[in-house]
């Protein structure tokens, strides 16, 4: 049998496998996220997108024009999209070519492929299917090239570079449009996989001052918390690396001796943690509008076109779009990536603040441009590379997340980052992720289809 004739078996047996599990149209009624009683959880159920606090929905409703019955749907759009794409992404395989939402409730998922053959699976899923040249697995690898060629170059006029799914290319936001070739010529990318922008501004970080709630650093310069953590019997946070290096010691907003940084790396990355002393204790929360408390129940990954809200004690909440996911960017202290670009606006004081998708974290402030009068943009170090990173436990409104399961058992723990392909075992049954997320005890797999498939 041939691979194309295996491949596309593959899909229809994906299609038909799931076919209880489609999503009819993503246009989605008041009642799309409600499952019949003793059915599988929706994904808008297994997301707790019913846990978005009103301080968030206000702000999306402020910042993406939407009223409050949309601002609810459009999380379970979204929830739902993430899940369908998931399982076209692994029905499709090497096919697979990127996946979007868009509309005022993200009614409509986009999934693209190489391959014409696949449109029927796709329109099965209650998706709109478009066939491009290039897979993602190729864009990727163009974007990782450019990665390698700006450890070698002075990347300040060309400091944007990420993969469009979109318009299925990647492309180099340039100041000097010579900067963006030099790029290019350094990685030898195909220029057929590639597109130039011009741009003005130079991505900067919010260095120094505060984000979401306070805290100093050696008793001087000021960031934010991003997501309270924990390591073992370790409580602490996640913050952004710019913010402090390994052993410098951090007091609260209000002056209290706090902790310490326990790891640190920017640029490259711009990712850190904070360990506490016991005088501080990690809650499941984000600080909100009016000091409400913004649960977090997960750290599941918002495809591209989902809302994302950002908590900042200078600018308070502020909403807008996932933008790109594989994105990479130069500041005055050098590149990090991959970072995920989005619409949201920022300005200094924002910076290592959080970034949540209905309850779900999504990553800590890294840095941008423009700011929330005449708007701008901004980059966040996404949690799950962070959380995977350092061995840390997302703080969650679901319980403690760290505890192991009993029988059945598998390869398959708790705390654990797993990332879309990932396959592990439990209660004898393989089992493919759907969705980056990290693990927690109630997830296991035969509960959650949404993040994990049985193959």
């Amino acid at each position: 049998m041939s691979h194309r004739h295996r491949h596309h078996r593959a899909v229809g047996a994906a299609v038909a496998a799931t076919a209880a599990l489609l999503v009819a149209g993503l246009s989605g009624s008041a009642s799309a996220g409600t499952a019949p009683a003793g059915s599988s959880p929706t994904a808008a159920e297994t997301l707790r997108t019913d846990a978005a606090p009103p301080a968030l929905l206000k702000a999306m409703q402020r910042d993406l024009g939407l009223d409050r019955g949309q601002a609810e749907r459009r999380l379970v759009n979204e929830a739902e999209a993430g899940a369908t794409a998931g399982r076209l992404r692994a029905a499709l395989g090497d096919d697979f070519a990127g996946a979007w939402v868009r509309g005022a409730e993200s009614g409509t998922l986009t999934v693209a492929t190489t391959d014409a053959g696949d449109v029927a699976a796709i329109e099965a899923r209650g998706a709109e299917a478009k066939v491009v040249r290039h897979s993602l697995a190729d864009l990727d690898a163009a974007k990782a090239r450019l990665d390698e060629a700006a450890a070698g170059l002075n990347t300040a006029d060309a400091p944007v570079w990420y993969v469009d799914t979109r318009d299925n290319t990647v492309v180099v936001e340039a100041i000097r449009p010579a900067a963006a070739r030099a790029l290019l010529a350094a990685a030898g990318v195909d220029r057929s996989l590639t597109r130039v922008e011009s741009r003005t501004e130079r991505p900067r970080t919010f260095y120094d001052l505060r984000g979401g709630e306070a805290y100093y650093i050696n008793n001087s310069s000021r960031c934010s918390i991003g997501f309270p953590v924990t390591k073992g019997t370790q409580q602490g946070f996640a913050t952004a690396g710019h913010c402090g290096r390994a052993g410098a010691p951090t007091t609260g907003a209000n002056r209290v001796a706090q902790g310490t940084f326990q790891g640190s790396v920017f640029p490259g990355r711009d990712m850190a943690w904070v360990a506490t002393n016991s005088s501080w204790t990690a809650t499941p929360y984000v600080l909100g509008a009016g000091g409400q408390n913004v649960q977090v129940t997960g750290s599941t990954a918002a495809p591209v076109g989902a809302s994302v809200c950002r908590s900042g004690s200078t600018t308070g909440w502020h909403c807008g779009t996932v933008t790109q996911l594989n994105s990479s960017v130069t500041y005055q202290e050098g590149t990090i990536s991959p970072v995920t670009k989005t619409t949201v606006c920022a300005e200094p004081g924002d910076s290592g603040g959080s970034y949540i998708s209905g309850s779900q974290a999504q990553g800590v402030t890294s840095g941008g441009s423009g700011d929330c009068r005449s708007g701008g943009e901004t980059f966040f170090q996404p949690i799950n590379a962070l959380l995977q990173n350092y061995g840390l436990t997302l703080k969650t409104t679901g319980g403690d997340g760290g505890e192991e399961p009993g029988e059945p058992g598998g390869t398959w723990a708790a705390g654990t980052v797993y990332q879309p392909g990932y396959t592990v075992t439990y209660g004898g049954a393989t089992y493919r992720c759907l969705q980056g997320h990290q693990a927690y005890a109630g997830w296991e797999p035969p509960n959650v289809p949404a993040l994990w498939q049985r193959v």
